[in-house]
């Protein structure tokens, strides 16, 4: 009876160690956006693996591939899967269209020890000024069909569908956030998703990117983009405002609730702070601003019009070299890690300030140790700009410009960097190291602490959907809060 007393009793604390190492396993609110546009891209065990080792416990993608969506299933991980602009028409067209997207892409992963998706999200930011209206009349028709068929699979209550919105679609004119609405254009097609949310039990999903409000307006407070209480107050209906998130997230409350959707709940989609590519876009400010912003979320006081705890999910995981750079040529430099899966700097997402570098991806694999470099021995250069704007205009560049990591090198190794990327992009391949005899294969790295020369990874063969890209530039929130900086202050 003693040894048997004694089994059990080390049973069951086995049982609490194991019970309690499951709920502590992911920090609480934070999630990650990953996206692919990238020459190689980490395998997605890897990605699970550096979710979990680094204790987030959510993604969001940007489409529902099958073979992706797989390798998180038994990880507990809270999954969002996306469905590009460019098929909104679709399942717009027809319900059967999105019963069967919802059979082949949601429910074939719900099983015992699946995935854990919670959301489903209809397009990507459709209703930017950018696009002219190209999305008016098939965004809100797909949501509808969407969330419909996961209804009838009996998966409603469980899982929801909603719409990524860029923080264009609402601003306050010259006022507060008291004044905020939303765009006049899209005010009652707004009205409308804002009533069919709420009768849903659905999240509004918004990116809020105040990087965005400091690029587009040169004049914008660059204290007010952070959160550390360096921005002189503003005021609004007796609330002072130190910050853009609080004062931008409190213009969509104001905007909610005279849409008629005031008990709507609000998730930030995309949030983050990029690390190249402009001025402001480096390793010191970004972790000046997620510092703050970790600080912030973890006091779990939300907004003043928003109190409590704030879900949202970081932009990005990893940098992506074939975004689009019509916004910026900060648009490839979002990631928390490099595209190899190295922490950039520093940090703390539970908000502690306890920095420490994040756990990067595990057996990554790369290519060969070498470079694409200049041929020194070539003594006639009128070759050289044609070649390295080819090189440039076909592979990543964009650390070379004015402002940016890679600025200010000698002329010899400015032209190594173009020739590397293009050659690293092309998976080293030898024919991609000529440009008219002006390059070779070397041993050479010309690396410094400021400029890395990337070396390709290996990626298995394997390369996912690419999702449906456009301009992130909103004009209207990040210019109301301008105006509402300088006039009331």
């Amino acid at each position: 009876m003693k040894i048997m007393s004694e089994i059990w009793r080390v049973a069951i604390l086995t049982w609490i160690v194991v019970f309690v190492v499951a709920h502590i396993v992911v920090i609480e609110g934070v999630g990650v956006n990953w996206g692919t546009q990238a020459s190689q891209n980490l395998h997605p065990s890897m990605i699970v693996q550096m979710l979990k080792d680094n204790k987030i416990g959510k993604v969001k993608l940007f489409d529902s591939d099958h073979w992706t969506v797989k390798y998180f299933a038994g990880t507990g991980i809270e999954v969002m899967l996306g469905i590009p602009n460019n098929q909104l028409a679709y399942f717009a067209d027809s319900y059967d269209n999105a019963k069967d997207w919802v059979k082949n892409n949601l429910t074939t992963h719900l099983y015992d020890g699946g995935v854990n998706i919670k959301y489903v999200a209809v397009g990507n930011e459709p209703f930017l000024s950018s696009y002219n209206g190209s999305n008016l009349e098939t965004t809100f028709p797909a949501l509808k069909n969407i969330q419909k068929a996961i209804n009838d699979e009996r998966l409603g209550d469980k899982i929801k569908a909603t719409i990524p919105q860029n923080g264009d679609v609402y601003d306050s004119g010259s006022g507060g956030p008291s004044a905020g609405q939303f765009r006049s254009d899209i005010r009652d097609l707004m009205t409308q998703i804002v009533t069919f949310l709420q009768d849903n039990n659905s999240p509004f999903l918004v990116n809020i990117y105040p990087f965005l409000s400091l690029y587009q307006n040169p004049d914008f407070p660059v204290e007010f983009a952070f959160f550390d209480g360096r921005a002189t107050p503003v005021q609004d209906e007796g609330i002072s405002y130190t910050n853009m998130f609080d004062a931008n997230l409190d213009t969509l409350v104001w905007s909610l609730k005279k849409a008629g959707g005031p008990k709507v709940k609000i998730i930030i989609g995309e949030i983050g702070w990029p690390t190249d590519g402009n001025k402001n876009a480096n390793l010191q400010m970004a972790k000046r601003f997620y510092d703050g912003f970790f600080k912030k979320m973890a006091t779990k006081k939300g907004t003043p019009l928003y109190p409590g705890d704030i879900q949202y999910y970081l932009f990005s995981l990893t940098d992506e070299n074939q975004k689009s750079i019509a916004p910026g040529d900060f648009e490839r430099h979002w990631g928390l890690f490099r595209y190899d899966g190295k922490p950039k700097f520093p940090m703390d997402i539970t908000g502690q300030g306890q920095d420490k570098m994040m756990v990067g991806a595990k057996n990554v694999k790369y290519l060969e140790t070498q470079w694409c470099v200049f041929n020194s021995d070539i003594k006639i250069l009128d070759r050289v700009p044609a070649n390295v704007d080819y090189a440039c205009s076909r592979s990543d560049c964009t650390s070379l410009q004015v402002d940016s990591s890679c600025k200010g090198l000698p002329n010899v190794v400015h032209i190594s960097y173009a020739f590397n990327m293009y050659f690293q992009m092309n998976n080293q391949d030898v024919e991609t190291c000529n440009f008219e005899g002006l390059a070779k294969i070397a041993k050479t790295n010309y690396s410094t602490p400021q400029c890395y020369f990337p070396i390709a990874i290996e990626t298995s063969g394997w390369r996912p959907r690419v999702r449906q890209t456009g301009a992130v530039i909103f004009s209207g929130i990040s210019s109301l809060l301008l105006v509402l900086y300088t006039t009331l202050t």
